[in-house]
């Protein structure tokens, strides 16, 4: 089951539906990321794990941000900034099990690196 954007084919075999879902998340993300400018006091090298529900409307609800206390330090505002890219995902559309729409979890690492 793999959730998708309507800019991608629905009718495309699985392999295509989930590799453009992940190129449109991805693309968003970062489009979204570069709007912002990071002052960070100490070089940053971590990873950070979102994990996410798209429901069977299509709606995503952030569930967890997991990251260590020098993010949450040097950049406060990031779980904001992550729901924001999330809830503004375009045009997204619900996983189908048997044709039924239905609640997806997904779980996403994002690197962060200063240097």
């Amino acid at each position: 089951m793999i959730c998708f954007f309507d800019d991608c084919d629905e009718t495309a075999s699985k392999y295509e539906q989930r590799a453009c879902f992940e190129n449109t998340f991805l693309l968003h993300f970062s489009e979204i990321l570069q709007e912002f400018e990071f002052i960070l006091d100490t070089t940053v090298d971590e990873k950070v794990y979102v994990d996410f529900l798209v429901d069977k409307e299509g709606k995503i609800t952030v569930l967890n941000i997991e990251k260590n206390s020098i993010i949450q330090e040097q950049i406060p505002e990031f779980d904001g900034i992550i729901s924001r890219c999330l809830k503004s995902l375009p045009g997204l559309q619900p996983a189908l099990k048997r044709g039924i729409p239905v609640n997806t979890k997904f779980r996403i690492p994002i690197n962060l690196n200063s240097a």
